[in-house]
Order: C-alpha cells, then structure tokens, then sequence
C-alpha cells in the first residue's frame, strides 16, 4: 500500500491502514486532511500533530464531524465496521499518523 504501511501499519493494523489510504485520496493527499481539519475549526489541533511537540488528542466525535457522517459512513462500511468504531479509531489513528507524515514540521504537498 505504501508509505502508509513503513510508517504506522503495525500500530494500526491492515484495515485501519487501508482507510487511512482512502481518507488522504478523498481529501486530495496529506494537505487535503490537513485544510478539512482547519476548517472545522481543529486548527490548532491539527499544528500539534505537524509541528515538534505533544500531539493534541482529537475525539471520535470531532473526527465525524470534522469530515462529515457521508465520508464516515462509507469509509466505515468499506472497512467492516459501524462509523462510531471507525470514527473511535480514527481519532486514535490520526495524530499519529499526521504526525509520521510532517517530520519536517511541513505538510507535502
């Protein structure tokens, strides 16, 4: 699958990986995700995940509401799981993986 797998595969498993996929193409990449998060508002949320520091937690329903219960429910149905279950881990998978994918502190564009 790519980058995605090197980078957090094992802390998330092959499924959560797979959505994660899904959710960056959605979005137009790493800076797509980046811009929904800012918009709703989870600005300074999302900067804790890019820049040096802790990373600020996100909750399941910050994530659903950050990208809408379509996407939520789609990409939940595709992974086999309710979109409360996808959104949980989601807001587990998140920090972490904005976090892996800014090493520098930049978002790719």
């Amino acid at each position: 699958m790519g980058l995605l797998d090197g980078l957090i595969g094992g802390a998330v498993g092959a499924e959560m990986v797979t959505v994660a996929n899904q959710l960056i193409a959605k979005h137009g990449g790493v800076s797509g995700i980046v811009n929904q998060l800012q918009q709703q508002g989870l600005g300074a949320t999302v900067n804790s995940w890019i820049g040096a520091g802790p990373n600020q937690p996100i909750s399941a329903d910050q994530v659903h509401q950050a990208f809408g219960p379509e996407v939520i429910r789609d990409l939940a149905a595709k992974a086999g799981m309710t979109p409360q279950e996808l959104a949980q881990k989601l807001s587990q998978m998140l920090p972490q993986m904005l976090d892996k994918l800014t090493p520098d502190g930049t978002v790719p564009r």
